[in-house]
């Protein structure tokens, strides 16, 4: 059994449950959202109506979670009608498809720290019924603790050398035990932090999230994005129930 075996005419549908199609070619495929939010596009994103729905298409060029799918991402950690803590939405590109993922019954939480992105945030926010923006700073998460409650899945696309400890450290606020991670690893960034002994940035970053995470393999985004990874995986602590 493959990923991509439920089908409709052309199209496929890679994640059971969510609301992700895949359509050809194989070689150049594109990606769609099914919009829960009004439409028209947020960012300039192709659309179209399909199965009396309007599809957005995921431009990896814009946006992260696109490129690792183009890639050939195998695991997309978020569960339908799930809970997502999104660190570093900036303008709601990628964290607005987050939300079409998830549906009507799910949530998505994301936090950006700066004004500017955050008020075409919120302007998508008023579309988008299930997404929650908060500005706030990823590096102080117990600032904005008390207004999420216990998630589904972590989504990270930040630029900070801690990008690993910043991760486990929400994880153990805020993460369901076994919930999952999506991590975009923004490789230029860690440099800024300076490497320690004979392991490159990335793979030190890896080594740490393998304490808390069961991880996959990484997804490297070159071409769409230079020096950039995505790595996704499970919770291995106790989590936040409550």
């Amino acid at each position: 059994m493959t990923p991509f075996e439920r089908s409709r005419g052309s199209w496929t549908f890679p994640f059971p449950g969510l609301s992700l199609a895949r359509s050809p070619p194989d070689d150049r495929p594109t990606f769609w959202t099914r919009a829960l939010g009004e439409t028209p596009e947020v960012y300039g994103e192709r659309l179209r109506e399909q199965d009396d729905a309007t599809w957005r298409a995921i431009d990896p060029t814009r946006s992260k979670l696109g490129a690792a799918l183009c890639k050939g991402l195998r695991e997309l950690p978020v569960p339908p009608r799930g809970r997502v803590l999104y660190l570093g939405g900036a303008t709601g590109t990628t964290a607005s498809h987050v939300a079409d993922l998830v549906g009507r019954r799910g949530g998505v939480y994301v936090v950006e720290k700066s004004p500017r992105p955050f008020q075409r945030l919120l302007d998508v926010a008023r579309r988008w019924p299930n997404l929650f923006p908060i500005l706030g700073d990823a590096r102080e998460p117990r600032t904005y603790l008390s207004w999420v409650p216990p998630v589904d899945a972590l989504y990270l696309d930040i630029s900070q050398p801690e990008q690993a400890e910043i991760a486990t450290d929400h994880a153990r606020l805020f993460l369901r035990s076994g919930g999952g991670l999506v991590l975009a690893l923004k490789v230029p960034s860690l440099r800024k932090g300076g490497g320690r002994g004979p392991l490159s940035p990335a793979e030190e970053a890896s080594r740490s999230l393998s304490r808390s995470f069961d991880l996959g393999p990484s997804v490297s985004l070159e071409p769409f994005h230079r020096g950039h990874f995505v790595i996704t995986g499970h919770y291995r602590g106790t989590g936040r129930e409550a």
